[in-house]
């Protein structure tokens, strides 16, 4: 049994999920984090696979990490997510919108409700979204929305955790350097979005773990039911 604290990161094999690994480590927790089909070589945490759409799954996932490392979570992070090809909605896959749904919304879902049963009180609960709830852009109406929910459930969530002590906050990244960013994307494209900063480049995942791993700390202790938008000036 540790005696350091659990952190649980949904989605934390890659990217800004890897990002918020290797951060709350280095802050002295002990790590759980899940990935999908391949588990990631980590000296930083203990890998979990986990099928988000699946409230069996995500329970799994707190039970087996409270076997490990012998406790409840501190703290948990919902960056579990996905994207699909762009486009208008008028052209927009349906398809491709049902897997928005079931993963970015119904995932969310899962995890957040689990995390409210689970952590311990006093603890901090991080969900990741986007700033593009708030910035247009033509062809992401879909992704936008699925994460525009997430927030929802975020705002809701901080009302009613209050109680316990525990914080629930939500991180808004602008275009990040990721995979799932960069995925499918032209050097074109990639510069558009870059430009959508006044810095003229997209963020790091460090920088966004960064803001996470302020949120979860003692220094956020008035910080809560907010959205965070580490996006280089883009809204």
């Amino acid at each position: 049994m540790s005696n350091k604290p659990l952190a649980i990161v949904f989605g934390g094999s890659r990217g800004i999920g890897a990002a918020c690994v290797e951060a709350l480590a280095a802050d002295g927790y002990d790590v759980a984090f899940t990935y999908i089909s391949k588990a990631p070589e980590s000296s930083a945490g203990r890998a979990y696979a986990a099928d988000i759409q699946d409230p069996a799954s995500v329970a799994r996932v707190f039970a087996d990490a409270e076997r490990d490392f012998g406790a409840k979570p501190k703290v948990v992070v919902a960056n579990a997510g996905i994207n699909v090809p762009p486009g208008p909605l008028a052209q927009f896959n349906p398809e491709d919108f049902r897997k928005l749904v079931e993963v970015n919304i119904v995932g969310a879902f899962n995890i957040l409700a689990e995390a409210a049963r689970q952590v311990q009180d006093g603890g901090a609960i991080v969900a990741l979204t986007t700033s593009l709830v708030r910035h247009a852009v033509p062809g992401v109406g879909a992704y936008s929305a699925s994460k525009a929910a997430v927030e929802s459930l975020v705002r809701s969530l901080a009302k009613e955790l209050a109680g316990r002590k525990v914080r629930v906050n939500a991180v808004a990244p602008g275009p990040v350097d990721t995979d799932l960013f960069n995925a499918g994307k032209t050097e074109e494209a990639k510069q558009r979005s870059a430009a959508m900063s006044p810095f003229n480049r997209v963020g790091k995942p460090a920088e966004i773990a960064e803001v996470v791993r302020f949120l979860v700390s003692d220094k956020a202790s008035w910080v809560h039911g907010q959205i965070v938008q580490p996006n280089g000036g883009l809204v």
